[in-house]
């Protein structure tokens, strides 16, 4: 019986390296030191989703029907995924063209505008 991949080590929670392969019909083993995908470092739950999400073709509101669940929630959803698998969101321009316009109209000091901007 195979078992699904674990990730993570169950002792110490460091991530786990795949050191060995083996070939079912005719036994051959391969060792060396094996990179996952970062969609195998994801839980059930989080693969679940993006199955979901495939699905419906990116559409949210097919999603939210699918899962029971509001738009908020699945952007969160999406939005943890996306961390999980490393990626850093980007500040977008349109953030950083509210806080000129608030800086402009004297609605944040210079050096509030610094911290919003540099995520602080």
């Amino acid at each position: 019986m195979a078992y699904p991949v674990i990730t993570n080590c169950p002792v110490c929670r460091e991530a786990l390296k795949i050191t060995k392969l083996q070939c079912t019909h005719c036994h051959t083993t391969i060792e060396n030191e094996f990179e996952l995908s970062k969609l195998a470092t994801l839980t059930q739950e989080q693969l679940y989703f993006i199955e979901i999400f495939l699905k419906s073709r990116g559409n949210i509101k097919e999603v939210e029907k699918e899962l029971g669940i509001s738009y908020p929630t699945v952007r969160g959803k999406l939005n943890d995924i996306v961390a999980a698998m490393g990626y850093v969101e980007k500040k977008s321009e349109v953030d950083e063209r509210k806080v000129i316009s608030m800086l402009e109209k004297g609605e944040i000091t210079p050096d509030e505008a610094l911290k919003i901007i540099k995520g602080d």
